[in-house]
């Protein structure tokens, strides 16, 4: 059963290779047309890491349960017990 990431990884060499090619016959030269190519191949990657990451469910929900605690936490955190105002060291 194909799913999202298997287009994702068809759909590269595919952007790359054919858009690179649609537009070199348009009229730009290779050296034009493979950048743009490159561009196409490189946003699916990145919609395809960035905007529907590969995250299991649970990762997902220990996440969210974490940032619920550190919201709920009031005071000092761990992270700036021993700074100064100025982010150094005391």
């Amino acid at each position: 059963m194909t799913g999202y990431y298997d287009y994702v990884l068809g759909l590269i060499p595919v952007a790359l290779i054919g858009v690179t090619a649609a537009l070199n016959l348009v009229g730009l030269p290779l050296t034009a047309a493979l950048p743009g190519g490159a561009l196409v191949a490189g946003g699916i990657m990145a919609h395809a890491v960035f905007v529907k990451a590969p995250v299991t469910d649970d990762a997902r929900v220990r996440n969210d349960r974490a940032a619920e605690r550190s919201a709920g936490r009031s005071g000092v955190g761990r992270s700036q017990a021993g700074r100064s105002r100025t982010g150094g060291a005391d």
